[in-house]
């Protein structure tokens, strides 16, 4: 197993204390917790894309910028870069200009977003959103795979032998696609022989199992390698404890407090958006949330592998409001009591091969 860390730059009140930090400090915060994963040998960290509410993260490629200039080993991923909403040539020259930087470290996780109401922002069709997404993530691997490109399609002016520059550092990155709650971005994975990043943040278990077994038997059928198939699963967060009855005492008012504060009535009932499980008892029994103690997260990260097969596991530690310190005391007990348990009984090749070397669009798998 391999394991990244994700952070969305979340920017809301604190749900207990309502201290709200000031931007510039909390990109530092972001920037130092790169650095600190880093140091703690951690394979990835993850910057993801919001264009409303309470986060700082629209310009995930200026922050993942700042994280190249001050990491020189760990992969930098996106969390998704939303493609369905952007310009292909712009997402083409903005990301290899950052793989020039990174030298090669640099791998997207596309999807169309989880944020209501960015396709508005944008003046999209939210109605129309797998359309764009996929004719779009087509551009993006034709720009970065070809030169001299000639393109024509629906939602974009054509293009007339078009080479955007510069190109990705030692070929074309890797990119994964993003799956929260429907067979479009498995099926246009497997379409491609790409990976699968499912999101393992809020629905049941077999919400995602589902969507898993889907993309696995559609990249069989598209005439790929199964055993090329890889996927990668995200988390609801990670709060750490010596006990179940020790997180239970730390964090139930700051997890309560924060489901409630994130809630909204708007999306009620609607798969994706609001989490069903509303108080750490159920999180912690029943949820994707990594709460307890170490050996409760092993046991639910090695759950989750038997029925996803994933080869990494994300982990986030900003998004309930704890202090900088302690985001970094818990990626340190998870990198020193979690992850070397999780390699030895999960071992992934993933990322063997050297950064940079990753071949065609999503290749390298």
């Amino acid at each position: 197993m391999r394991f990244s860390v994700l952070s969305l730059i979340g920017h809301a009140p604190h749900p207990l204390t309502g201290r709200l930090p000031a931007p510039a400090d909390r990109f530092a915060e972001v920037v130092e917790t790169a650095v600190a994963a880093e140091r703690l040998g951690f394979d990835a960290y993850a910057v993801g894309e919001r264009h409303a509410g309470p986060f700082l993260s629209s310009s995930p490629s200026v922050v993942l910028g700042a994280l190249a200039a001050r990491t020189s080993r760990i992969r930098l991923l996106t969390g998704v870069t939303v493609v369905a909403i952007l310009d292909p040539v712009r997402v083409a020259e903005d990301y290899a200009t950052l793989s020039q930087l990174a030298r090669g470290r640099l791998e997207l996780v596309v999807g169309k977003g989880a944020e209501a109401g960015h396709f508005d922002l944008f003046g999209l069709d939210e109605a129309r959103q797998w359309d764009l997404q996929a004719e779009k993530y087509a551009l993006l691997r034709r720009l970065w795979s070809e030169e001299h490109v000639d393109w024509s399609g629906e939602f974009r002016p054509p293009l007339k032998d078009v080479t955007t520059v510069p190109r990705p550092y030692g070929g074309v990155p890797r990119i994964w696609h993003g799956s929260a709650t429907s067979r479009n971005s498995p099926e246009l994975a497997a379409q491609h022989g790409d990976p699968l990043f499912t999101a393992n943040a809020v629905q049941p278990r077999a919400a995602y199992a589902e969507l898993i077994a889907h993309y696995r038997e559609r990249f069989a059928a598209y005439g790929h390698d199964p055993a090329q198939a890889r996927v990668a699963a995200g988390s609801g967060g990670l709060l750490l404890a010596d006990s179940e009855r020790a997180a239970i005492a730390r964090y139930k008012d700051l997890y309560e407090a924060k489901v409630a504060q994130t809630f909204r009535p708007d999306l009620a009932g609607k798969a994706g958006y609001n989490t069903p499980f509303r108080t750490i008892e159920d999180a912690i029994a029943n949820g994707p949330q990594l709460i307890g103690s170490p050996q409760q997260v092993i046991d639910k990260i090695l759950g989750y592998h038997a029925v996803y097969g994933h080869d990494l596991q994300s982990i986030s530690v900003d998004g309930f409001g704890l202090e900088h310190g302690e985001q970094l005391e818990t990626l340190q007990r998870f990198a020193e009591e979690v992850a070397p348990v999780v390699r030895r009984e999960a071992p992934s090749t993933l990322w063997e091969e050297p950064a940079g070397g990753n071949g065609a669009a999503g290749g390298g798998h």
